[in-house]
C-alpha cells in the first residue's frame, strides 16, 4: 500500500464509494470528484490490467488502450508486485460476469 495514502479522509472517500448503489451513482460522484481526464486515465489503467491479465503483450495493450508503453509497464508492475488491487478487482468482475 502506498505510504501516506491511508488517512481518515481517504477512508471516508472509499467508504462513500462502497456505499453507492449503482453505476449511475458512481458516474455522478466521480463526475463531481474528478476531471474527465482523470476518470478516463483510471478507466484505461483498469482496462490495461484486464488485457495484461489475459496475456496480451505490452504493444497490444498500448495499441488497444492508447496508453504509452511506460504506463502499460507501470500497470504490469502493479499487477505483478502491487497491493493486489487490480488482481482482486479483475477476479470479482470475472465472477460477476459468470
Amino acid at each position: 500500500m502506498t505510504k501516506g495514502l491511508h488517512c481518515p479522509e481517504t477512508d471516508r472517500l472509499f467508504e462513500a464509494i462502497l456505499r453507492l448503489g449503482s453505476v449511475e451513482e458512481c458516474y455522478e460522484l466521480f463526475d463531481d470528484l474528478c476531471t474527465v481526464k482523470e476518470i478516463r486515465d483510471m478507466s484505461q489503467r483498469l482496462e490495461a490490467a484486464c488485457l495484461l491479465s489475459r496475456g496480451l503483450s505490452y504493444r497490444e495493450v498500448a495499441e488497444a488502450t492508447g496508453m504509452s508503453p511506460a504506463t502499460v509497464g507501470r500497470v504490469k508492475r502493479c499487477l505483478e508486485y502491487g497491493s493486489g488491487g487490480y488482481v482482486r478487482a479483475i477476479a470479482r468482475m470475472e465472477e460477476a460476469e459468470k
